[in-house]
């Protein structure tokens, strides 16, 4: 299966909006999506949430901010839409593209002398998406990262240290 990123939204204030997993490229996801807000009333976790009036002709459609709360990736919402906006061929959460996760060293803790493992930790593609160099050192790896956005909503850093983001930003 061919991996795909596309550009969701631009940034909203200093966080990335994503669309829920399985989603189209945003051109293509537009054109599809009816709002009918079925991703949003199956998620079990409240995570897609409607795209408010700021969003302008994207108002009404489901968005993701995983700083808020993430994707837990349950792969409900892809088999309730009924116009293929959410591709519901995509059942495996390894092969969905919301985005693509990337540290600041600056501002990480582990890279700044202390101990933290929370994103490796959490990560549902556990050992894969992310790992530790020197088993102290979180390292992602682009090829496996879902963009569910987990590390970036457990990071315990103040204003966060990993971010999920579209690739065309990373």
């Amino acid at each position: 299966m061919i991996r795909f990123l596309k550009k969701v939204f631009e940034h909203v204030g200093d966080e990335t909006v994503l669309r829920p997993p399985g989603a189209v490229p945003e051109d293509k996801f537009m054109q599809r999506c009816i709002q009918c807000n079925r991703c949003v009333q199956v998620c079990p976790y409240d995570t897609i949430k409607v795209a408010g009036a700021g969003f302008g002709r994207k108002s009404g459609s489901p968005v993701v901010y995983p700083r808020d709360i993430p994707c837990y990736v349950c792969m409900k919402c892809p088999p309730v839409c009924p116009t293929g906006a959410l591709d519901n061929g995509v059942t495996d959460k390894r092969h969905i593209a919301m985005g693509i996760a990337w540290i600041d060293k600056d501002t990480c803790l582990p890279y700044n002398g202390v101990i933290c493992r929370a994103c490796f930790d959490d990560c549902p593609i556990y050992r894969e998406a992310i790992t530790l160099d020197d088993d102290i050192y979180p390292v992602v790896h682009k090829e496996h990262c879902i963009g569910c956005g987990i590390c970036q909503h457990v990071c315990p850093v103040d204003g966060g240290a990993i971010f999920v983001d579209t690739e065309h930003n990373v």
